[in-house]
């Protein structure tokens, strides 16, 4: 359906309906997907996942930001949750948007941003990943982590099978810790694979590379059981012991799947998004899976704001057309 998953992307980069959804809590099924807007609120869902044998790994909603006190805020926020996680003693990592601290406001302005958190980080003995974001942030983000890596042994990065030059960086990183993705942008044919079996392919390829090139850490980041089946298999045949890798799934997907694996023996993280500015997130992964736009359209008829006709009218009018565009 990439007509529906253009539709949904679309929606994600609104600014005005991205300011209406802070307005509003976690509405429109986006609980089901988000793990909280507090800080306190996210440990304990931490503290949950824990106690079911799975690590987490925590992402600060938030895009659009393009001033400085809106990033100095955000890297607030971040710092926050590593003092929290330090604090109640809880199995997580962080994933950093560089564009949520200033990458694109000053390239210098963010490095010094992220260098302060990956320094919190390692206080706590946590690891830090710097998410992968579209291809226009592509190039400052990997000189970012190049010069981080040279500094601290707690960094990794994100790489997406859809996007050309992914081969060539898992040689390049194939002694750090990286995750591997499909990829939730819409990119160009000139930069990135656009067919899904060809995508699917070249993420086992990747993650088939990085398991048995170097030292890195290799976390499998998919939701798709027959890649998850054909990797294990692949693990199996060339006796990759499990500390080598794990498996990620976001927060509110395949519980019944992660839950699975833990039984199996294998290493599950849960990526866990937090904070108010929770939509272009969850309208990203409505565009990965847009049967989801059931939890838009329960939610929207059961919230009482649908029967008054109050705030966030917007919000309710996108989902409204969602669905319809789902129909056709």
């Amino acid at each position: 359906m990439p007509l529906l998953r253009d539709v949904f992307i679309a929606l994600s980069q609104n600014d005005a309906l991205n300011e209406a959804s802070k307005k509003v809590g976690l509405k429109f099924g986006a609980s089901k997907v988000v793990a909280g807007i507090t800080v306190e609120d996210t440990i304990e869902r931490i503290k949950d996942i824990n106690a079911q044998g799975m690590s987490v790994s925590f992402d600060n909603l938030g895009e659009f930001v393009t001033e400085r006190s809106d990033a100095l805020k955000e890297k607030d926020l971040i710092l926050e949750m590593i003092q929290a996680i330090g604090d109640n003693g809880v199995d997580a990592s962080a994933s950093i948007k560089l564009t949520q601290i200033g990458l694109h406001i000053d390239y210098d302005f963010c490095l010094l941003n992220i260098r302060e958190i990956v320094e919190a980080a390692k206080a706590q003995d946590m690891f830090v990943n710097i998410d992968m974001e579209n291809h226009d942030s592509y190039d400052d983000t990997i000189r970012i982590v190049d010069t981080l890596i040279e500094e601290f042994d707690n960094v990794g990065t994100v790489l997406q099978s859809y996007l050309f030059t992914a081969k060539d960086d898992v040689y390049k990183y194939k002694d750090n810790r990286i995750r591997f993705v499909k990829g939730a942008y819409k990119e160009s044919p000139q930069v990135a694979l656009q067919e899904k079996a060809d995508i699917d392919k070249a993420l086992e390829l990747l993650i088939r590379l990085h398991l048995t090139n170097g030292s890195g850490f290799t976390s499998i980041a998919t939701h798709d059981h027959n890649i998850i089946e054909n990797i294990i298999e692949f693990i199996k045949e060339n006796d990759i012991p499990n500390d080598q890798f794990e498996f990620q799934m976001l927060f509110g997907f395949r519980k019944d799947l992660q839950r699975e694996l833990v039984d199996r023996g294998y290493n599950v993280c849960v990526y866990i998004p937090f904070g108010s500015d929770w939509y272009a997130y969850f309208m990203r992964r409505l565009a990965e899976r847009p049967q989801n736009i059931n939890l838009v359209v329960k939610s929207i008829t059961k919230d009482p704001m649908f029967k008054t006709g109050a705030a966030a009218a917007g919000m309710i009018v996108a989902g409204l057309a969602l669905a319809k565009v789902f129909k056709k």
